[in-house]
């Protein structure tokens, strides 16, 4: 079991994996390279083995932690609480400790999305009404230019 996602399945593309560049990784990923760069300045991917030339090599495990940050980022998670996820896992050395705090930070951007949803379909009541209000106007047969909704 990993961190990042639980138990994992191996693939035959999986077994490939063991020493792929940054080229072949962003393209199993999607992501730039300058973003795998980045991520990996910030300690988001630990341990990124380098070949004698210094280029990058990464493997199953790296892959799998770029998904898990990108479906962290999906769901609205910012780098600083991804990198939280990280140092709970590593210090505590528990993937139960990170599945705590991740459902915790979750649950509060659940909570945000419920009051910016809200806050959504009290806006698009207030656009209608006053658009029917302007429609009402338009329609007044004495409505003039010097006439303002």
């Amino acid at each position: 079991m990993n961190w990042q996602t639980g138990p994992t399945i191996s693939t035959e593309s999986d077994r490939d994996d063991a020493g792929l560049s940054i080229g072949e990784t962003c393209a199993r990923t999607g992501l730039s390279a300058r973003t795998v760069r980045y991520y990996e300045e910030l300690g988001l991917l630990p341990g990124v083995r380098r070949r004698s030339g210094g280029r990058r090599v990464f493997g199953p495990d790296a892959l799998e932690r770029l998904r898990f940050i990108q479906r962290l980022k999906a769901l609205g998670l910012s780098l600083a609480e991804i990198k939280e996820l990280n140092a709970v896992y590593a210090i505590g050395g528990s993937t139960r400790a990170m599945l705590e705090r991740l459902d915790e930070l979750l649950a509060r951007h659940l909570a945000e999305l419920d009051g910016r949803i809200a806050e959504l379909g009290t806006l698009r009541d207030e656009m209608s009404k006053y658009r029917d209000h302007v429609a009402s106007r338009i329609e007044a047969p004495n409505a003039g230019p010097e006439d303002t909704p």
